[in-house]
């Protein structure tokens, strides 16, 4: 059973989400915040699987929240799925900083929501599609996730590593991934557990964003 916190300040959507994530039968929301305080309180109490936290919330903002739950200095870790109305802005940028694992409107489909909160709590990432390639430009020219601790940022990869980091970054899921390089999934996953750490990053949406970064893929036009 995936345990979910769902943190916003408008009552309408945490109501609204709850009951979508409550009606499948591999979630349930162990708690509700209407604030960014309540929401680390309850996160401490109730340690979710997934959080999914608004941006924009009284006492502490969203992003405040995911660096303290998913920041290089959380242990444990929780994964945060962000789920915002606003489309790009700093907002965006900090909450990716921050550590969180996926991005998503709130106006997206719900079996998109649904299964973003899946994939966040298998140790997965997602960005709503609408806005990955605008995300990514803007990381690209103006900010630095992680600082490229070589020259060529690629040489901290294998050859295959750098396979998966490619597939990865065109959204490819570890089935989809293994598919392609015609390998076992659990191969897939192993080459992962051992890039992130390579690349100073928790998550395989920071991988991306390092990946176009560092020029290992290129945003597409």
């Amino acid at each position: 059973m995936i345990r979910v916190l769902v943190a916003d300040d408008q009552p309408l959507v945490r109501a609204g989400i709850s009951a979508l994530l409550e009606a499948e039968p591999d979630i349930t929301v162990v708690g509700v915040a209407v604030d960014g305080g309540q929401a680390l309180d309850l996160a401490r109490q109730t340690a979710p699987d997934v959080a999914c936290l608004d941006i924009r919330m009284p006492v502490r903002d969203g992003i405040d929240v995911a660096r303290q739950l998913c920041g290089p200095d959380a242990d444990p870790a929780v994964p945060v799925l962000v789920l915002t109305t606003f489309d790009l802005d700093d907002y965006v940028f900090g909450a990716l900083e921050a550590g969180a694992s996926g991005f998503l409107l709130k106006d997206a489909d719900p079996d998109t929501i649904v299964e973003a909160v899946r994939q966040v709590a298998a140790g997965g990432g997602t960005i709503d599609q609408a806005l990955t390639r605008r995300v990514l430009r803007e990381f690209v020219s103006r900010r630095r996730l992680q600082p490229v601790r070589v020259t060529d940022g690629g040489d901290l990869l294998t050859a295959r590593e750098r396979d998966v980091l490619a597939l990865l970054a065109q959204g490819m899921s570890n089935e989809e991934i293994a598919a392609e390089l015609v390998v076992e999934v659990s191969t897939v996953k192993s080459h992962l557990a051992r890039m992130l750490p390579k690349l100073g990053v928790r998550s395989r949406l920071q991988a991306v964003v390092w990946a176009y970064q560092n020029r290992i893929v290129t945003v597409p036009e």
